[in-house]
């Protein structure tokens, strides 16, 4: 960059070092200038120049652009200095203002909401919508959406229900089928266990697990998995006790496909002289009070207000009105004790779990006096399965609980546990069961609602020994995310929920734990097309 001064000292000419472009030329008053001013310009100037050859190439390298480096940096900066507002940025502000607007408004009656976006996007240009019709169209068609959601869920819910609560037309294909053997075949009726080991039974040397159910499929799960599992399996003695219906079908079973070298005994509940009305008042209790059965058989929609309700909640309750509460094979476990007079401690196991490690060492563990091993609820991070306290179980608002309970207490699990019956006998555990569920009957149910676990935690309270955890594993039947891996650690799995494995509605990622151990080879699993899914 060269400066030139003309002769007469009036101009000055600021030019490109090849000389063939001159940027600049300025032209100097001889009478009006000094150099001293003169000095300050050419100061000024020199500043300048750097910013100019900068703007001009930019401009050059701009070439397509449809403003040029002036007229972009105007109008960028422009509104900006001068304390203006884009007009998008406008327009956002003033749309959000018109939703929180519409947001306590109430949608007009006569405004006809569309039923996807593709019609919702024609009736605008059709109709030429404002913007505020056009934020109560919005706010209409997100609450229809959600009711019918909502309504959806419920609905599911109670289909969940039904089908947790029926029995598989393979299940009862299959207790059909095995009855009628055990009316036509001898081999079916033959005596369980064989007479020279009926002295095992009471033989305390042996292992002896107790389950109570009805589904003939989930009890050969049970004891063959347990038979499988252990690394002793002609010490297990299994008592299986069924109700009279399914009497003959569960003996059948076990007849004709005995576990060896395990023992197994089936019973009935009527072979059991003990089981009498005077002995037992939930019978009576259960029987005679046609509210108690309308409120597992009945209708659970009619009367339920949906609205105030979510659909945990309702689930939860659909839960509790589960049949199989009213059942005596479910309260059964609570007389194990006069059930079973000759043995001294027992493992007893829910008819939806897996047995899939050696389960000998439960009867070395030191209950240090207490009746119940059990694995603790409360000490989990899972709010389905192992963050249960007393208040996930109980009503406190009613005054009987909240004066006797402590709603921070510690829940455990039912399904998998180790009975000392010895110390078991010399406790009132029956009698506090007895007293606490009658004292809910005769709050017509309003203390708790969910079957056989909460008087049996007031009851055992103070009776409960915690073992590890890895014992035994819940939530199978409530969670498809349950980790695998922890799965296939676990000693016992519970699918304990509504999604049995042997149900449609199980998991499918759950249900392989599951299969291993049924018999699909059987001729009456196949011919009741009980097949591996």
């Amino acid at each position: 960059m060269q400066l030139q001064f003309s002769p007469s000292m009036r101009s000055i000419t600021i030019s490109s070092n090849n000389g063939f472009i001159d940027l600049m030329k300025i032209k100097v008053a001889a009478c009006h200038i000094s150099y001293r001013t003169l000095f300050h310009t050419i100061l000024i100037l020199a500043f300048l120049l750097p910013f100019v050859f900068i703007l001009t190439a930019v401009v050059t390298l701009e070439g397509v652009n449809k403003c040029s480096s002036f007229d972009c940096l105007g109008r960028r900066l422009g509104p900006r200095l001068l304390g203006r507002v884009d007009d998008s940025t406008r327009l956002v502000r003033d749309f959000y203002k018109i939703l929180n607007e519409v947001k306590t408004g109430e949608i007009p009656p006569g405004l006809k909401l569309p039923n996807s976006f593709d019609q919702m996007v024609s009736d605008m240009k059709n109709n030429q919508y404002d913007s505020k019709t056009f934020a109560f169209m919005l706010k209409g068609m997100m609450e229809k959406f959600e009711k019918e959601i909502r309504e959806s869920k419920f609905a599911e819910l109670m289909n969940k229900h039904f089908a947790a609560s029926s029995v598989p037309k393979g299940i009862n294909c299959l207790s059909l089928r095995l009855t009628d053997e055990y009316s036509s075949n001898a081999h079916a009726r033959k005596q369980l266990p064989r007479p020279e080991l009926l002295p095992m039974l009471s033989d305390n040397s042996y292992r002896h697990f107790i389950l109570s159910t009805d589904n003939i499929l989930a009890a050969s799960v049970v004891v063959a998995s347990t038979v499988q599992s252990s690394q002793k399996p002609e010490n297990i003695v299994f008592h299986v006790i069924t109700d009279k219906k399914t009497y003959a079908g569960m003996h059948s079973w076990f007849a004709l496909n005995p576990p060896s070298p395990a023992i197994v005994e089936v019973k009935g509940i009527h072979q059991f002289d003990w089981l009498t009305r005077e002995n037992v008042p939930v019978l009576e209790a259960i029987e005679s009070q046609n509210g108690i059965r309308n409120y597992y058989h009945g209708n659970h929609i009619m009367g339920a207000n949906l609205t105030d309700t979510t659909p945990r909640k309702f689930a939860s309750k659909l839960q509790a009105r589960s049949p199989k509460y009213i059942s005596l094979l479910n309260h059964i476990r609570i007389y194990i004790p006069e059930l079973f007079p000759n043995l001294d401690k027992v493992v007893f196991l829910d008819d939806d779990v897996v047995v899939q490690h050696d389960l000998s060492p439960l009867w070395e563990i030191d209950m240090n006096g207490k009746v119940n091993g059990a694995v603790e609820t409360c000490k989990g991070e899972d709010e389905w399965v192992m963050s249960k306290h007393f208040r996930n179980y109980f009503n406190f608002s009613h005054p009987i609980i909240a004066k006797h309970l402590d709603p921070d207490e510690c829940a455990w699990a039912y399904g998998m546990n180790v009975f000392d019956l010895q110390t078991w006998r010399m406790t009132n555990i029956r009698e506090t069961y007895h007293s606490w569920l009658k004292e809910n009957l005769r709050s017509n149910m309003t203390m708790w609602k969910l079957g056989t676990l909460p008087p049996a935690l007031i009851a055992f309270r103070g009776h409960v020994h915690p073992i590890d955890p890895s014992w035994h594993m819940l939530g199978l039947g409530y969670q498809y995310k349950t980790d695998v891996e922890n799965v296939k650690m676990a000693a016992v799995i519970h699918y304990n929920g509504q999604s049995k494995p042997w149900l449609e509605i199980g998991f499918e990622n759950l249900r392989p734990f599951w299969n291993k151990y049924v018999n699909y080879s059987n001729d009456f699993v196949r011919n009741c097309h009980i097949m591996e899914s």
